[in-house]
């Protein structure tokens, strides 16, 4: 028997170890499949949006039709849709995204001058929603009932049901415009003053003014989904087997907490903040274009204008490799925090 066990221990590790690497060859075969669709289906989609991108440069006056043929070839839209199509994947998976139309630059180039705003506003309001609702969860969900619980849990769901630009709009009168005898206390779009050094002691104040609404706006709009889903979670954890047993030896309520329920309850929590990265972009294009901050949001708003036919496939192809690579994290983050995942 003893001889049986010894030799049935190196069969359980090995089986372990080969089963992470298959789950995430899956995952990773997943996202690359993923976008190669994604790669296909933006250049078809933005084809089939109305308008001519040659008429609209030259604002649908009237030009000679040699002059209109000779700018649909400049950027190689008098070719057929099939080579258009071949050139596009090819110069792709290059790193060369084409022309804008409307800014006559590279995409690429035209893309990293925007990326940077976004970048920011998204690291900003992701950080606070998420600690913040994590906090108030934890505080409700351990408090339940409590004054601050049934205040906290209103709110969060009024925030959770509105949308964001609605939400956007209402603080930029508020706080931008000014309600009757009370004026507006921060700047209601751009990125900076006029004039203003950005990499100056008092321009990286003006940028943080600027900041401030967009900033709060998608603060509000996501960490009341964070404060719920912890709540809830924590609350299931609260009902464990191992909680009664951790405070019948004597451990203190705050210990308990903190050591056994909250990180267990983390897991939901943690996983949904990489898996709702799609939301968060999608809320900045509305929340860039309500504030006019200058980031791929407003950007996509722009290039849809003209139609740019060449921005528009850069910028959802970012925005849909982004999410695709934070939901990738997602699922190796689950996998490491509880194994069950991968073994299932």
């Amino acid at each position: 028997m003893a001889t049986a066990t010894a030799r049935a221990r190196p069969r359980l590790r090995v089986r372990g170890l080969s089963g992470m690497p298959r789950y995430v060859s899956a995952k990773v075969v997943g996202a690359v499949l993923s976008l190669a669709f994604v790669l296909v289906f933006n250049f078809f989609l933005f084809r089939v949006l109305p308008g001519d991108p040659a008429k609209n440069l030259t604002r649908n006056r009237l030009v000679p039709a040699e002059q209109v043929q000779a700018l649909q070839e400049s950027f190689g839209l008098g070719k057929p849709l099939s080579a258009q199509f071949t050139s596009y994947v090819r110069d792709t998976l290059s790193g060369d995204l084409g022309i804008s139309y409307k800014f006559r630059q590279p995409v690429s180039r035209v893309i990293a001058d925007r990326i940077w705003p976004t970048v920011l506003l998204l690291g900003v309001s992701t950080i606070l929603s998420t600690v913040i609702g994590l906090l108030i969860g934890i505080r409700g969900a351990w408090r339940r009932g409590s004054l601050f619980d049934r205040g906290s849990l209103a709110v969060s769901l009024t925030l959770y049901a509105m949308p964001e630009f609605w939400l956007g709009i209402l603080l930029l009168i508020a706080f931008g415009v000014g309600v009757g005898a009370f004026p507006g206390l921060f700047p209601t779009g751009g990125l900076s003053s006029a004039g203003t050094e950005i990499w100056s002691l008092g321009g990286i104040g003006d940028v943080a003014r600027h900041l401030f609404l967009p900033c709060l706006t998608l603060t509000l709009a996501y960490l009341a989904e964070y404060a719920l889903v912890m709540r809830s979670s924590l609350l299931d954890e609260m009902g464990q087997d191992y909680l009664v047993t951790a405070r019948a030896k004597g451990l203190r309520d705050a210990l308990v907490l903190r050591r056994h329920a909250v990180p267990n309850a983390l897991l939901p929590t943690a996983t949904l903040v990489f898996l709702n990265l799609g939301f968060i972009v999608s809320g900045a294009i509305t929340i860039e274009t309500v504030y006019s901050w200058p980031g791929l949001g407003l950007l996509s708003y722009e290039a849809l204008r003209t139609p740019d036919y060449p921005l528009l496939q850069g910028v959802f192809l970012l925005f849909s490799a982004g999410v695709i690579v934070a939901n990738l994290f997602a699922d190796m983050l689950y996998s490491l925090l509880d194994p069950r995942v991968r073994s299932g």
